[in-house]
């Protein structure tokens, strides 16, 4: 049910042993983001594993479980595709991530039967360090006491994590959605600790920024899972090539063009050479919020307008 990816010498020798001698000290969650709060809870788990001399390894799953248990329901919308939350949790320093794919079957396991057929058969927990209010397993009543009078019975010690408090911003998943919903990727921020990024690759358009002398390149997602910034006009790097460009991104419905297109997320880049992106892949990091999305009544004001922009934006990264 497990795929193992090791991020260290120590988790390569993990996976290459029979699970019932893994000594790990695991945590479980869906890890969306992998946001300050997260990683305060890595810290602690890598903190607890070396006391021990066990292996810190997160938990995680392919899909969100609110998918499997209302697919006609629920959609998610994602801060991290799988690679990118493998990535972060590989940055955070603990020696593997253990992707579980989430299925019914899955989502039946009771508190006490996930803890013992996965995280004991399988990963040989010897340590389960429990978030402060997160939860698992179909009994979603059940808690930290039943955690730990499970891991009891079955030679595990449970930990309970201290809270993640900061003096002015509640750092969750939920909250880091609804502010990338609401295109306030300042906040998104202070929540994830880092820049909000989208990747995916340029498609060509109708060549009306280059008319307007900003020419654009067109991204389209690579998932459509991840979050798009709410409408509006943004200032952004952009990666492409192994190279860094700073620019200024527009996401909208070209209300000025009116010209039926759905929602287009479209780049220009400062400084660049000018060479046809169309096929390649970009990467836009989100810096700030310039404006909302307007309306114009010509073309001459919407050149006018993106030359304001650019002049924002450019003061945004010399500041």
């Amino acid at each position: 049910m497990f795929t193992l990816h090791p991020f260290t010498a120590r988790g390569r020798a993990l996976a290459a042993l029979p699970h019932r001698y893994a000594d790990s000290c695991v945590t479980v969650g869906f890890f969306d983001g992998v946001h300050r709060g997260h990683r305060f809870l890595l810290d602690r788990l890598k903190e607890e594993a070396a006391q021990r001399g066990l292996s810190p390894v997160a938990v995680t799953f392919d899909e969100h479980p609110r998918l499997v248990l209302s697919p006609e329901g629920y959609w998610p919308q994602l801060i991290t595709t799988t690679e990118e939350k493998l990535a972060l949790l590989a940055e955070s320093g603990i020696d593997a991530c253990a992707v579980l794919h989430f299925t019914p079957e899955t989502a039946r396991l009771t508190s006490a039967e996930f803890m013992e057929q996965l995280l004991l058969k399988q990963l040989g927990a010897k340590c389960l360090m429990a978030g402060y209010d997160h939860r698992f397993g179909s009994d979603r009543e059940a808690g930290f006491a039943q955690y730990a009078a499970t891991g009891r019975r079955l030679g595990m010690d449970v930990l309970r994590a201290p809270a993640f408090s900061t003096a002015d911003l509640t750092v969750s998943s939920s909250a880091a959605r609804r502010m990338l919903a609401a295109g306030n990727v300042a906040g998104a921020y202070e929540c994830l600790g880092r820049y909000y990024r989208l990747t995916g690759t340029v498609e060509e358009g109708r060549h009306v920024g280059r008319e307007v002398g900003f020419p654009t390149a067109n991204l389209a997602p690579d998932s459509a899972e991840k979050i798009v910034p709410g409408r509006g006009v943004y200032a952004i790097r952009a990666y492409v090539d192994g190279f860094a460009y700073e620019g200024m991104l527009n996401i909208g419905r070209r209300p000025t063009l009116n010209d039926g297109r759905g929602q287009t997320i479209e780049a220009h880049l400062f400084d660049y050479d000018g060479t046809p992106l169309y096929g390649r892949r970009l990467t836009l990091e989100f810096v700030a919020r310039v404006r909302d999305e307007q309306q114009f009544a010509s073309l001459d004001e919407l050149r006018a307008q993106l030359k304001k922009d650019a002049e924002t934006v450019r003061g945004i990264f010399t500041k």
